[in-house]
This record gives C-alpha cells, structure tokens and sequence, in this order.
C-alpha cells in the first residue's frame, strides 16, 4: 500500500505513489508482469507522525532482546510465472490461543504496511473474529497500482519466528462475510482476490509505518479505504480508529519493534533458480541486526519518500520496497519491451539515494535485457528494470547482495528515530 504501498502492480501506475510494493498485479501476466503495489487512496501516507526536525531529541537507547528474530525469506517459482517474488511463512492464531495455522507463499513486502491473508488459504478451523464498525463489521479496500485486494478486518495473532503480535487487525482477502465490493473500490482496476492474481495466498507489510492508513482514515470516511458493512453485505465509507486499521505486525511486537533487516545474497548477472534469505526483525537490538556502517537515509515522515537522482533526473518521489520485482524508473533511452527495458546488452548505471537528513548514498546498478532474462528458468534477478513515471522505485533487484534496514516511524533505533532506510 504505501506508506501505504504495496501488492502487485501495473507499474506504470506507480507514479501516484509511494512506493510500489508487494502482492499480486494486474497487466500482461505471466513472465512480463510488473509486480509492485502502492495505496493510490486520497488518505495522508504513513501514520502521520510528526517530522524529526520538529520533535525533541529523541533516545537513542534502544531496548535489547534475546528472542529469536529471524525469519527465513525466499524467492522461487511463483504463479504466473512472476519473477523476484519474495516470500515467507507466516503463522496466523485466534487471539489467545494456540489455535493456529501456518500460510505459506506470503509476499514480504517493505512497501506497504499490515498482513493480508486470502481468505481461502486460512483454514476454516481457525475462526478468526471480525473487527466491528457501526451495527457490522469492517471492511477494506486495498488499493494497488495494478488493482484492489478487498475483504473484512479480522483480529489474529501473528506468529514469526519467536516474535508474536497479539491481537492484531488483519485483512482477510475475499472474505465471504464481506460479499459485496464497494462500487467505488471496484472502480479501482483489476481484482485480486485469488492466489492466480495476487501471485500469493497473501501480503506482509512491513515498511515505514505502523498502520495503513493513519490520522486520514481516523479523521475522515475516505473513499477507498475503510467501511462500515451490515449484516446484508452492504458497505458505506467510514472512518477507522487508529487501533483498528490494518497493522504492521512487526510495530506490535514485544521487542526487536523498531523494523526489519532483509538480508539476501547477491546473484550472477543471468539470475539464480532460488534465492534463500533473512527477515530479521529489530535495528540494533540484537547482534545479529546492527546497523554497523550502513548509511541511513530518512525518510519524508509523512510519505515515506526519499530522493533518487540517475542519469542527470531527479525523482522526488523514490522508494525502497522489496514488493516490486524490477527497478522502476523513465529512460526515454532505453529499448522498451512491454513494461520492462531490454536493452541489447546490459547496460552500468549509477544513482544517489538522498534522504530528508542530507545524506546521500551512491548506488551502482545494471539494467538487463528483459526478455533474455524472462526466457531464461531462473526465478530471481538483480538487473530487471521497468518503466515507471515520475517515480523512482528501488524493488526486489536492490536488495540482493545487500543488508537493507528499513526502520518504523517514531520508533527509537540508534541512529534516531524512523522512518528511514539504511544499507
């Protein structure tokens, strides 16, 4: 969603967010379809927490823990054919219990925000109980670039790793409590309520923020976003408490709270079959997580926006999010195939990646040739680039080979409050 990013998208209509991100995507399907996902709702990003350069100075002594905080992460065969998508097991429980089940192919996704599980992978022996609203229950729309992801609010225990957030709202996709999707949230492109068009049985949101909406959606009924649903299945626009939107689990932990490490190796240039990694949860609260030298780049508190300057352009709106598949940015330049560059060779590229505090981290890139990379069998890439608009979107290629920290808005880490990335 994006700072409410995320979910699979039609890239092209990234533009009109903050960062594209995880899930599932509309467009030409199979090999060649773009994945990535940002909110494209009319709602404040982010859970609008004040900005840094206003807010007293802030701790820097982070809490420590010994709980395991490492949850293993992979890329391999995904439906469609959908390459780079990066995927884990979550288990999901009825609140207090050990009534639980584990669903596997779940989207990791640091461009949107809450745990959206398909209402079919969720075994019916484990009722999950609906988050009310007026005389019903709550519904939501998650909007993406390439479609919506609709279905009701439910309250569950997430379990991974060691880690447990208790008593979260969490989006049950297609949920048949909620039957009826909204007109306006249908408006929105394609569906994807179903494991063939969201690549996935579901998404973890894991980025900037700790909820998907924030102070918009408490403040005001937005159109495509939450909903108050009757007992007919009919649902109208309503505001949602901040406690009852959709959550990033990891900002509910007991400890390693603060965000998340994505730790992949680095590929050969023509791609690897299967790539395993590391989600490890908490910023220097751990040994295993500490950031070291990495370079922090703040964040915009409000959009989750950094600053990407590449090939003599500056996009304002860039971000970091392992959601997408590919590299998205314009280059009138280059030989387009589809969504995707394919350019005869591959082609050196560099850019900086500036933040709201002035730093300002280089990056070297390749940009391959799509369609050699689409025939291959390989399932995961560090070259893959695609066209975007005005925006500049880091995907799943820049996370290979680096250690990317991305760190939760407000929340104390070493080197100041988040949001901010780090590699």
């Amino acid at each position: 969603m994006t700072p409410s990013f995320s979910l699979l998208t039609l890239v092209v209509a990234c533009a009109t967010l903050a960062g594209c991100g995880g899930g599932s995507g509309g467009g030409t399907g199979g090999s060649s379809t773009p994945t990535s996902a940002p909110q494209t709702g009319a709602a404040p990003l982010g859970a609008s927490a004040p900005s840094s350069a206003s807010a007293p100075a802030a701790s820097t002594s982070v809490p420590q823990s010994t709980i395991p905080n490492v949850q293993p992460i992979a890329v391999t065969t995904a439906p469609g054919l959908t390459r780079n998508l990066l995927t884990t097991s979550v288990t999901v429980c009825q609140p207090g219990t050990d009534n639980c089940a584990t669903i596997d192919n779940i989207q990791v996704d640091t461009g949107s925000h809450g745990l959206r599980i398909l209402a079919s992978a969720l075994p019916a022996s484990v009722p999950l109980g609906a988050i009310p609203s007026g005389n019903g229950i709550t519904g939501e729309c998650a909007v993406f670039g390439g479609g919506y992801a609709w279905g009701a609010v439910r309250s569950a225990d997430v379990r991974m790793a060691g880690q447990l957030a208790a008593s979260i709202p969490i989006q049950l996709i297609s949920d048949p409590a909620a039957p009826t999707v909204p007109t306006d949230c249908a408006a929105s492109g394609p569906a994807m309520l179903t494991v063939a068009s969201l690549r996935s049985n579901g998404i973890l949101g894991i980025g900037l923020f700790a909820a998907d909406c924030g102070a918009g959606c408490v403040n005001a009924a937005l159109p495509r976003w939450y909903y108050s649903c009757d007992a007919n299945g009919a649902c109208v626009a309503s505001t949602q408490a901040l406690a009852q939107q959709v959550t990033n689990p990891v900002s509910r932990f007991e400890l390693d709270n603060n965000g998340v490490v994505i730790d992949l190796p680095p590929v050969a240039d023509n791609g690897a079959a299967n790539v395993s990694g590391s989600l490890i949860f908490g910023i220097d609260t751990q040994a295993n997580n500490t950031l070291g030298a990495a370079g922090v780049v703040k964040a915009n508190s409000l959009t989750g926006y950094v600053v990407t300057t590449s090939g003599g352009q500056t996009y304002s709106q860039s971000y970091i999010d392992s959601g997408s598949n590919g590299l998205f940015f314009s280059n009138a330049q280059l030989p387009q195939c589809g969504f995707w560059y394919c350019p005869s060779a591959a082609l050196a590229a560099s850019a900086a990646i500036t933040g709201t505090n002035g730093i300002s981290n280089p990056v070297s890139f390749e940009i391959g040739n799509s369609r050699v990379l689409f025939a291959s069998a390989n399932n995961a890439f560090d070259n893959l680039a695609g066209v975007a608009g005005s925006s500049f979107g880091w995907g799943l290629p820049f996370f290979f080979g680096r250690r990317v920290y991305t760190a939760i808005s407000a929340r104390v880490t070493s080197a100041g409050p988040g949001p901010y990335y780090a590699f």
